[in-house]
């Protein structure tokens, strides 16, 4: 497949309209896109507090909280993509103990955006300015925190994304996907170290070598990597996500207030399914290599009544079951929200006895292709001897 055909691929997902561009300019604006971000998070992407926090942090000190079109960004700019790395598991008690023995204070971390110092960083390196940011993915700190780093930094963040969701690794993005290498990338935690990463063996070396630094660095890391010139860049974006997580989140307070059901408005803006209703009854997790991995077990309530769900996350949820046969599986999307009100959980908060809708969304074409579904995006990846099927198949109504 030549690059232009990826490129194809890759873009077929993106939304009707990706040269909308929104500015949040009030508390609200910024829970509506915290919510949606959660919603496309499929149980990742960052604690929802923290995304808030940042975000009414920026609108006090009275940032330019706003995307850009990405036609408007010319060609030769330098742009980066720019995410926090680390495990979504709960922060352990003996944090506290390693802190200690490495000798770090707390209260000494370093003062600046993280983002922002591995963005500073990168560019130090190049010895060239990056003119603009691009969100590596969908999620409800993860998106906030590039959007807040870009406001600070004084340049544009496009409005789309590299993921069109929330992902664990590199190998779920779009220049994996198209075959563009993501180094050389910085690694900032926030003690203040700084790792330049200048060439690494392949994209998975690259994962490991960053999981390793986001280990070593206690409470993840900020990475700057992707140097790509913008004309490269509005190649492979997925365009107009950020805007889109804003109008879920809209769709999801709007039929609220009015009675309607949350659930089914914001899967009128993306375009997915009701896929089970059930009640948490089992949760079983550990917090390895860099990543929260673990299990979900959902007993069927009403129409799902009599059947049970399985759901496996590495941060994110990637493979289900139904009554042990395989259902919706990565690289589609699979969201447990609130059915009262549309919310989307973390993998990190939900709990036994939490009531959740499961929704299902078709993920990015580029990704259903064979040879990626092994490297990097479906079950045979994250160690299954489960088959893909896309979403829309497994929905169709028998004949």
């Amino acid at each position: 497949m030549t690059f232009d055909q990826k490129v194809d691929w890759a873009l077929s997902s993106k939304t009707d309209d990706p040269k909308a561009a929104h500015k949040l300019t009030s508390l609200q604006d910024c829970e509506d896109f915290v919510a949606g971000c959660l919603f496309m998070g499929t149980g990742g992407g960052g604690d929802p507090e923290e995304g808030m926090e940042v975000l009414a942090d920026a609108l006090n000190e009275e940032l330019d909280l706003g995307w850009h079109d990405p036609a408007s960004i010319p060609d030769g700019t330098l742009t980066s993509m720019v995410y926090r790395m680390g495990s979504i598991a709960p922060r352990s008690e003996s944090e506290s103990d390693i802190i200690a023995q490495l000798h770090l204070e707390p209260g000494t971390e370093q003062e600046e955006d993280t983002i922002c110092a591995a963005v500073r960083s990168l560019s130090e390196h190049l010895g060239e300015s990056i003119g603009c940011l691009v969100a590596a993915e969908l999620g409800a700190s993860n998106s906030p925190a590039p959007l807040v780093a870009a406001a600070r930094l004084g340049i544009p963040i496009v409005d789309g994304d590299y993921s069109g969701r929330a992902v664990p690794e590199e190998m779920q993005s779009t220049p994996f996907a198209c075959g563009i290498s993501s180094d050389p990338f910085a690694s900032v935690d926030r003690w203040g170290n700084v790792a330049i990463v200048t060439k690494t063996a392949n994209p998975h070396m690259l994962e490991r070598v960053a999981r390793h630094l986001a280990i070593a660095g206690i409470d993840g890391t900020a990475i700057a990597s992707t140097p790509l010139r913008a004309g490269e860049m509005k190649r492979i974006l997925v365009q107009g996500t950020l805007s889109k997580c804003l109008q879920i989140g809209r769709a999801c307070r709007h039929a609220t207030e009015r009675g309607q059901d949350p659930v089914e408005a914001a899967l009128e803006v993306v375009g997915g399914w009701q896929l089970f209703d059930g009640v948490v009854v089992d949760k079983n997790w550990i917090d390895s290599g860099g990543f929260m991995i673990g299990s979900l077990e959902i007993e069927g309530t009403d129409t799902s009544g009599g059947h049970r769900m399985r759901a496996w996350f590495k941060n994110e949820i990637h493979v289900t079951w139904i009554d042990d046969r395989p259902w919706v599986c990565s690289p589609d999307l699979v969201t447990l929200v609130d059915p009262g009100t549309g919310r989307g959980f973390t993998n990190t908060e939900i709990d036994v006895g939490d009531r959740v809708v499961a929704v299902g969304m078709p993920g990015l074409e580029i990704f259903r292709r064979p040879d990626l579904l092994l490297k990097g995006s479906g079950p045979a990846y994250f160690g299954f001897d489960v088959p893909y099927f896309p979403i829309e198949q497994l929905l169709e109504e028998p004949s």
